[in-house]
């Protein structure tokens, strides 16, 4: 019986590069997006493997319950959650609809997506589950010369970011891996459908940012930074997180305490 993936935003970049690795490397699929006709052509150029295309809009509660439905019912090896929205502009400017999209796409969907794929893992004691974010996840300190903000984007790979650390200490000793990808800016169509030219930009490429996923994974990493060379910058970032962390204390700090 071959493996079983599901992946996320697989009609195109990222999504469909892990799609199109997986089913080299023999998995079967279920592939989860918008577009019909772009699931549909994947199907049919892989007869090699099993393909299930399933046409889901994340962004809202029914697509969200019927993909978490396949994970908490099928015997998955390795979920992906790849599926996103950009919608780069200031919170004061991002309309409510696409604020409501941005943030169950990002957040709440690989949430319960995950959350119903992890009891089946645990059971079987093997499975791996990979979350795509993106460094902008560690942009939040940069000053607003440095970079267009998007405060609702930012926050919510951020989030995903904790999760996924979080989430692979709370499985440790199950046999259940997390990693969380966070590539910069990649040669998808991803900023394009926002309205936004980057073909001048040097950009990685979507089979680039798979390639890190899966080493990382036998690297045991759990935040694999595909173009960040030196590693031990992360280590860094997560040392200076966990010193403020346990830094605490139940007594006021000093300089908040009146002259």
């Amino acid at each position: 019986m071959s493996d079983l993936a599901l992946v996320t935003g697989a009609s195109s970049g990222i999504g469909k590069a892990f799609a199109e690795r997986l089913a080299a490397d023999g998995y079967d699929l279920v592939i989860v997006g918008r577009r019909r006709e772009r699931l549909e052509e994947f199907a049919a150029a892989h007869p090699e493997v099993k393909v299930r295309p399933v046409v889901a809009d994340l962004s809202t509660d029914a697509g969200i319950d019927e993909v978490a439905e396949i994970c908490a019912s099928e015997p998955l090896t390795l979920l992906v959650n790849n599926a996103g929205v950009a919608h780069y502009m200031p919170l004061a400017d991002l309309p409510a609809d696409k604020a409501r999209e941005l943030v169950n796409v990002k957040v709440l969907a690989p949430t319960l997506i995950t959350r119903a794929a992890v009891a089946g893992m645990q059971e079987r004691g093997r499975g791996t589950i990979i979350n795509v974010a993106g460094m902008i996840a560690f942009s939040g300190p940069a000053p607003s010369t440095v970079m267009p903000r998007r405060a609702t984007y930012a926050g919510s790979l951020a989030y995903l970011v904790a999760m996924s650390q979080t989430l692979s200490a709370e499985l440790e000793g199950t046999g259940v891996r997390v990693e969380v990808v966070c590539p910069g800016v990649v040669a998808t169509e991803f900023h394009e459908r926002q309205g936004m030219d980057l073909s001048s930009v040097p950009r990685m490429s979507a089979a680039d940012v798979v390639t890190a996923a899966l080493r990382g994974l036998e690297l045991g990493e759990v935040v694999c930074a595909p173009g960040v060379e030196d590693v031990t910058l992360l280590d860094k970032v997560f040392e200076a997180d966990l010193a403020a962390f346990r830094g605490q204390s139940p007594e006021l700090a000093t300089r908040y305490r009146a002259g």
